[in-house]
């Protein structure tokens, strides 16, 4: 209980009316000041190749389009499903139509974003014109394979602006990865009014229509790409950051340095395999280590001509990579050996492995060495590869390291590199033998990864054709029984396996570095990171 007490005057010193002068001069003069901008500085591996949405694919890539377009269904820090340009949907008892109720949201020059944008975005999406790397992800809406094949017109896509508001979306069978593919950036609705008026190029700094949280201000090539917060997203008084700097720094030391100098608060580039005792012991905090949905492989090129289109070499080429050197001596962060090509974080519960993953090494050398003489390769006509990969020191440590195996048994390479981009774009064109290549998951549903092997698809650099397998793919995409969606899993793994028709190497875990002074950074089996839900301490 507080009394009601008559305040008593008392005398105040010169001096101390002086000092409290002075201190009420400073704290207004610090009251007019305008609050510090937050920014964050992010190391994000490679330089983009592109930020349009639909075409792009590396996880550089989308970590970026992810903050320019916001999507019908949100995902947030923890990678959960949350509403996003949709504020609520419903989805029919037969999950054949989907129904989503858009929200009153502005483009960011504050034209309204409409269920039209959302036509339009998806549309484009399954054009052939588009080329979208995902587009497959989207194959059970109405007409979409049609489409994709040139047998349909874009116009005929599966989807429906009832009203302004209002998105329906039809569906030729049950899909229940549908929701997490509507969270994916290139589903995202995008500003038709804008696109169409550029007549070609339309990703333009400073000029780019977006709606996400985030606008893209600056982008220098192989510098860094500047976002600055948007007023006219929809939830624009939730996001704390005002701005981020993305830093295309592919070198692993590099970064490393620069987030200990503090110049970095995040970064995505991971960190040298030779450092992780020492970050891991004197970052205990920052340092961020979880399971991934991601495979590290290499890809074999199987065209005709290629020597990797005989499945002996292929055989013989799996048999001498010591995997578990490679995950536990080179690199040591947690990496599992892999004999599989599904990751096991991944749900589904996939079966199947290579034949000889528990065969002693000195059997699986000899089996090599005869299989490579069967197929005409010897010390007369020795077989020599070219190993192509991303720059980046633990690519090529990998690299080096397979190529000394690979010597065991008679082969020898050529070790190629270039910044992923190049990379990238000669695994997609077939101008390559053996390629490293990292899938990570944008859905988790194993397939986003099956997919990456069927006849024809965009993504299946290696050129791998199996009838069998490609009805597997569909007959999984079909199934919704978890039980025999999980044996055709198993079968068709085991197909791609007993076929040799990759190299797998380990399953991924993400390496991140976060500073303490970041908040709102959750690890996540997606490593999903959306800036909305960041914010820096001062």
């Amino acid at each position: 209980m507080f009394n009601a007490v008559a305040p008593r005057m008392r005398e105040v010193s010169t001096t101390a009316l002086k000092t409290l002068a002075a201190a009420l001069t400073v704290s207004l003069a610090a009251a007019a000041l305008p609050a510090q901008a937050a920014n964050l500085n992010i190391a994000n591996g490679d330089e983009p190749g592109t930020l349009d949405p639909q075409k792009s694919s590396g996880n550089w890539e989308t970590r970026i389009t992810r903050e320019l377009f916001a999507t019908l269904v949100a995902i947030d820090s923890k990678a959960e499903l949350v509403p996003g340009l949709a504020s609520h949907w419903e989805i029919s008892d037969d999950g054949l139509t989907y129904t989503f109720h858009l929200r009153d949201a502005k483009w960011s020059d504050g034209k309204p974003i409409t269920a039209d944008d959302a036509v339009f975005a998806l549309r484009r999406e399954i054009s052939p014109a588009t080329a979208a790397y995902n587009a497959n992800l989207y194959f059970t809406i109405k007409n979409a394979k049609e489409i994709v094949a040139g047998k349909a017109k874009p116009e005929t896509l599966g989807v429906e602006a009832v009203d302004q508001h209002t998105l329906k979306i039809h569906l030729t069978q049950p899909t229940p990865s549908m929701l997490q593919a509507l969270s994916m950036p290139e589903s995202a609705p995008l500003p038709r009014h804008y696109i169409e008026a550029q007549q070609g190029n339309w990703v333009k700094a400073g000029k780019l229509v977006v709606s996400g949280p985030f606008q893209l201000t600056r982008w220098i090539p192989q510098s860094d790409i500047e976002l600055s917060k948007n007023p006219q997203f929809y939830a624009a008084d939730s996001v704390k950051l005002d701005t981020a700097h993305f830093y295309p720094i592919n070198d692993a030391q590099a970064a490393l340095n620069r987030f200990r100098t503090g110049e970095l608060g995040i970064s995505y580039t991971g960190v040298p395999a030779t450092q992780f005792p020492t970050v891991k012991k004197n970052f205990p905090d920052e340092l961020k280590v979880a399971p991934l949905l991601g495979e590290y492989y290499y890809v074999l090129n199987l065209s005709k001509g290629q020597p990797t289109a005989d499945k002996r070499v292929r055989e013989a080429l799996n048999l001498a990579v010591r995997r578990g050197i490679i995950a536990n001596r080179i690199l040591g962060q947690g990496q599992t050996p892999s004999y599989w090509y599904l990751p096991k974080a991944m749900e589904g519960n996939a079966g199947g492995e290579m034949p000889f993953a528990h065969q002693p090494m000195a059997e699986r050398l000899k089996k090599a060495k005869q299989l490579l003489a069967d197929a005409g390769y010897g010390p007369e006509h020795p077989l020599h590869l070219e190993i192509a990969y991303n720059t980046l020191e633990d690519h090529r440590r990998i690299a080096v390291a397979i190529s000394a195996m690979w010597k065991q048994i008679g082969v020898t390479t050529t070790l190629t590199n270039s910044e992923a981009a190049v990379h990238f774009n000669t695994l997609k064109n077939g101008n390559f033998e053996v390629g490293r290549y990292g899938g990570i998951a944008t859905v988790n549903d194993p397939q986003d990864f099956l997919k990456n092997f069927v006849t024809g698809y965009e993504g299946n650099y290696s050129r791998y054709h199996n009838a069998r397998y490609d009805k597997l793919v569909d007959a999984i995409g079909r199934e919704l029984d978890p039980q025999k969606r999980a044996r055709l899993l198993t079968e068709a793994q085991q197909l791609l396996l007993d076929d040799y028709a990759l190299l797998p190497i380990y399953d991924y875990v993400s390496i991140n570095l976060v500073s303490d002074k970041v908040k709102g950074w959750h690890t996540n089996p997606l490593d999903v990171h959306p800036l909305r839900y960041l914010s820096v301490a001062q």
